[in-house]
């Protein structure tokens, strides 16, 4: 068996990710150059999420595709 790294690649993104988005709904206050920090910490959770997501389905994907 072959280790994929894009496993925890996309683990550690979905993680990190929602992590960021919790944590972007839990500040009120506090402001980064002007802009709401709750606002970019989603803004980015999403990002990381969907990339970590789509890693998880390159993998699976790949997965499928080697056992048939």
């Amino acid at each position: 068996m072959r280790l994929d790294i894009r496993i925890p690649i996309g683990v550690m993104f979905v993680v990190i990710g929602a992590l960021l988005v919790l944590a972007g709904g839990g500040l009120g206050a506090g402001t980064v150059a002007g802009l709401d920090a709750g606002v970019v910490d989603i803004g980015w959770g999403l990002v990381m999420g969907a990339f970590g997501a789509i890693m998880l389905a390159l993998a699976g994907a790949a997965r499928r595709g080697r056992s048939a």
